[in-house]
């Protein structure tokens, strides 16, 4: 008898072992597309590091893959589209360039979500995510004010979009802050990833007069050009001390992990929405640090102190106390206003003291 009701309870555990209801439950696939190859630093490599966050928070709950190098247009909606067949249940698609291929994939996949990073347009499936890159140009520019000696600064910039423009107004925002007198001048390279020509940018830049410089491109050529010339840079996305070592004034830096993290985990449980999400110093994703060795304290005291005004909400690079204009001398932000999330996503100007065009 002992025999045989052991045998039934074994037999009753294998059962229950194997039933779905106590079957552990698959992984989540979620995919990455990258607009530029993985590098040691930069827009892709934090992205990458992100991925590998999740990996690491959700283990054997979750399955990540990523395609790189993939450029904006026809690539990226066949990659997004692939992606989508072979079962991920969530890509992300951190470039402005592919939004509309995402939103396209995303209306033959209805059960897929998508994540657009710095797009804007959504979908019931489609999320955008915009970190608040703006608020850590303010305060690089703020260092970038105490420390130039010409009162000129330079900016390489990939294309004209409101992600970029936001960038270097709130730069020359920060920067006249401390410097009246400072001028920003912009290069527009119509690509995001090139150093060659992001190393071109910064030499011609640095010809003009420019002491210090920013940019928005993929590489870390321009400050291995600032490194060169002995002169300062704003590493942008990651820490680039490794490359320019002495040339680096301060590093915007983007962290994604904790966020991807989070919605993964929201496909997993059944709690992922689409929106337009928004994320900065406060949320910890823009984060201004890493100063290079030429930065007196009393500079990396008063960024620093800006970075808790901001996380604060005391400091908003897009309050007006007195009135902005834009370049060609048109009121932007009225005395006293402060633009909002939807009018930040929709800038198309450029600032008084930007020597460019927003093209």
């Amino acid at each position: 008898m002992y025999k045989n009701l052991a045998a039934a309870l074994a037999a009753a555990c294998a059962f229950f072992s194997l039933s779905p209801a106590h079957a552990e439950s698959p992984p989540v696939k979620a995919a990455f597309v990258y607009v530029a190859p993985v590098t040691a630093a930069g827009w892709v490599r934090q992205h990458e590091n992100a991925r590998r966050a999740v990996q690491a928070a959700l283990g054997r709950q979750v399955e990540t893959t990523y395609v790189e190098n993939v450029a904006e247009g026809p690539d990226a909606e066949r990659v997004i589209r692939d992606l989508a067949r072979q079962g991920n249940r969530i890509v992300f698609t951190p470039s402005f360039g592919y939004m509309e291929p995402t939103l396209k994939v995303a209306r033959d996949f209805p059960d897929v979500k998508f994540e657009s990073v710095t797009g804007y347009k959504t979908a019931p499936n489609v999320a955008t995510v915009n970190a608040r890159y703006y608020e850590g140009r303010y305060r690089a520019g703020i260092a970038a004010g105490r420390m130039t000696r010409t009162h000129t600064a330079g900016y390489v910039a990939g294309f004209p979009i409101p992600e970029v423009l936001q960038g270097i107004n709130a730069f020359a925002l920060g920067m006249r802050s401390v410097d009246p007198k400072a001028v920003v001048k912009v290069v527009w390279l119509d690509v995001w990833f090139d150093p060659p020509k992001e190393r071109d940018a910064a030499m011609a830049l640095f010809d003009q007069g420019a002491d210090v410089v920013a940019f928005h491109t993929g590489s870390t050529a321009v400050m291995a050009a600032a490194q060169e010339r002995g002169k300062l840079a704003v590493a942008y996305h990651s820490d680039m001390r490794s490359v320019a070592p002495d040339a680096q004034l301060v590093a915007v830096t983007h962290e994604w992990g904790d966020y991807y993290t989070r919605r993964v985990r929201a496909v997993r449980d059944g709690t992922w929405t689409s929106g337009n999400l928004w994320g900065g110093v406060k949320e910890g994703m823009v984060r201004v640090g890493d100063f290079g060795p030429k930065v007196p304290q009393a500079v990396r005291d008063e960024v620093l102190s800006r970075q808790q005004d901001i996380a604060a909400g005391r400091l908003h690079p897009c309050h007006a106390a007195a009135a902005v204009r834009d370049n060609t001398g048109r009121t932007v932000i009225p005395a006293g206003a402060t633009l909002t999330d939807a009018q930040i996503l929709r800038m198309d100007w450029l600032a008084e003291g930007v020597q460019g065009r927003a093209r």
